[in-house]
């Protein structure tokens, strides 16, 4: 669906993005773009867009003018009726528009149609800009910063209805997020970013595995749990938290028995993006020195 081959984008003098490896995003993959702030995420998409000039390769499965997008500002005019915006946007009727009527429904809409456009929450415009976007039904979407400025509940719930939208569906996303939490159970890659550059590519799976091992159990740091933890391959991680390495399942079983018999509560995982991106990221660093 997507390919990028020694992209390049420059702003005057500075290279904002520089990806030299062959990337491949197939057909029906979700992708997750990772990567503190200026790390080339928008650029990238507005390369994507053919928004901003760019030297080497982006091939792309459909036109531009098919791929559906959602950028972080949309607004529309504050007067008027939200039901006229989406029938301006789409053409026609809504109820001539069988999928706008499905996604309505499916995002629990129908009150918000009366409302004038600056009545609505920002919860609210998120869902009628999302709408707008996944109801041209494209093989190719791309959500950018879709929860940005919303409180958790908010967030929460509109990455779980576009989760249970897209889950059996075929549409190859591009989704843009600096909350880890939201990627969790909506993408199946990841592509991060740091400085313009690649820092890694692959499943959330085999990410996870080069940067954090089979397994990490994550637990409050204390004195106690220090000392349990030496020893063992501790991994970056905030500084309240220890997080351990754990490539075999009896190095895990030991360090599990020595927490539970200490009263220490820990979490099991092997697929915490905060925790691989942290790790990623170090490991980037220090091959960068």
């Amino acid at each position: 669906m997507l390919e990028f081959r020694n992209l390049e984008v420059s702003y005057g003098t500075k290279k904002a993005l520089s990806i030299t490896d062959r990337i491949e995003i197939k057909a029906g993959e979700k992708l997750g773009l990772i990567g503190s702030n200026g790390a080339g995420k928008t650029t990238l998409i507005r390369a994507v867009l053919k928004l901003v000039p760019y030297r080497g390769e982006v091939r792309r499965k459909i036109p531009v003018e098919e791929i559906a997008v959602h950028m972080q500002q949309n607004e529309y005019s504050s007067l008027v009726p939200v039901k006229d915006v989406m029938e301006a946007i789409l053409g026609c009727h809504i109820k001539e528009h069988e999928v706008a009527q499905e996604l309505i429904r499916f995002f629990e809409f129908e009150e918000c149609l009366r409302k004038r456009y600056k009545a609505l929450s920002g919860g609210q415009k998120q869902r009628l800009t999302m709408i707008l976007v996944m109801c041209q039904e494209s093989p190719l979407t791309i959500f950018d910063e879709v929860t940005s400025g919303l409180d958790f509940e908010t967030r929460t719930r509109l990455m779980q209805l576009l989760q249970k939208w897209y889950y059996k569906r075929n549409t190859t996303l591009l989704v843009v997020s600096h909350y880890y939490e939201e990627l969790e159970s909506l993408v199946d890659k990841l592509l991060l970013l740091e400085q313009g550059q690649v820092v890694d590519y692959g499943t959330k799976e085999e990410l996870f595995q080069k940067y954090c091992g089979k397994r990490a159990l994550i637990f409050e740091r204390n004195p106690l749990a220090q000392q349990i933890a030496q020893g063992y391959k501790n991994l970056k991680t905030a500084e309240d938290r220890i997080a351990v390495r754990c490539d075999e399942e009896e190095e895990e079983r030991r360090l599990a028995e020595a927490l539970r018999q200490a009263n220490i509560d820990y979490v099991r995982t092997h697929r915490d993006i905060e925790l691989m991106v942290t790790n990623a990221k170090a490991n980037w660093e220090g091959e960068r020195k």
